[in-house]
C-alpha cells in the first residue's frame, strides 16, 4: 500500500431522486503525518425530497439542506480545500469519485488508495474474522468509533483505518527484519548475507 504522509480522506453522502444523484454532505479531513490537521464539512442544498430511507440511514433532514449552500459553491469549497492532494476514499472509485465527475471533478489521477480493496486483501490477514467489510464494522475491529453514515465521520474513519493498515504494514516490516536477523546469527556482526 502506497505511503502518503499529507493526504485527504474523503466521503459523500447523496440521494437519488428520479435517476439523478443529489448530493447532501460533502466532507474531507487532511491528514499530514497521521494527524488530522484541517477537516471540510458542508451540508449541500436540494430542493428534491428526501428519501425517508437516507433520513433514517444519516440522519440529514430536509430542515438541515433547506439553508445549506447551494451544490455548486460546496463543490468549488471541497475543490479548493483538497487542492493538489493525493486522496483516499472507502469504496469511493464506485460511487463517490463518479458522483464528483458528474459534478466536473476528475480526482482519478489523485486517488490513490481506495480502504475497501486493501480490507478486502487484508480480510484473511490483518482483518481475520471480521463479519464484514462496510466501513463502519472494519473502523470498529480495529478499535475506531464514528457515526456510519455522517460523511465527515466516514472520512475520518477512512483516515483512521489507513493509519492502522501502515502502522501494521510497519510491524510487519520490522518483524521480518528480526526474523532475518534471528535465522542468521551472523546478521547482527554484518557477516552474513
Amino acid at each position: 500500500m502506497e505511503r502518503l504522509e499529507d493526504y485527504i480522506a474523503f466521503d459523500l453522502e447523496f440521494n437519488q431522486h428520479e435517476g439523478q444523484t443529489h448530493l447532501i454532505q460533502v466532507s474531507a479531513v487532511r491528514f499530514r503525518d497521521g494527524q488530522e490537521i484541517a477537516a471540510y464539512d458542508s451540508y449541500v442544498h436540494t430542493s428534491v425530497p428526501l428519501k425517508s430511507f437516507i433520513n433514517g440511514l444519516t440522519g440529514i433532514t430536509a430542515e438541515t439542506l433547506k439553508d445549506a449552500p447551494p451544490v455548486e459553491k460546496v463543490i468549488k469549497d471541497f475543490q479548493e480545500f483538497v487542492g493538489s492532494l493525493p486522496m483516499v476514499g472507502y469504496n469511493a472509485a464506485k460511487s463517490d469519485l463518479p458522483i464528483l465527475a458528474d459534478h466536473g471533478l476528475d480526482y482519478s489521477q489523485q486517488y490513490k488508495v481506495d480502504l475497501y480493496d486493501e480490507a478486502f486483501e487484508r480480510r484473511s490477514s490483518d482483518l481475520h474474522g471480521i463479519a464484514n467489510l462496510k466501513l463502519q464494522t472494519v473502523a470498529s475491529f480495529l478499535g475506531f468509533q464514528g457515526q456510519s453514515h455522517n460523511s465527515l465521520e466516514d472520512a475520518r474513519m477512512t483516515a483512521q483505518i489507513y493509519e492502522k493498515f501502515l502502522e501494521l504494514d510497519e510491524n510487519a516490516k520490522l518483524l521480518e527484519q528480526q526474523e532475518e536477523v534471528s535465522n542468521n546469527p551472523f546478521a547482527a556482526l554484518g557477516l552474513g548475507g
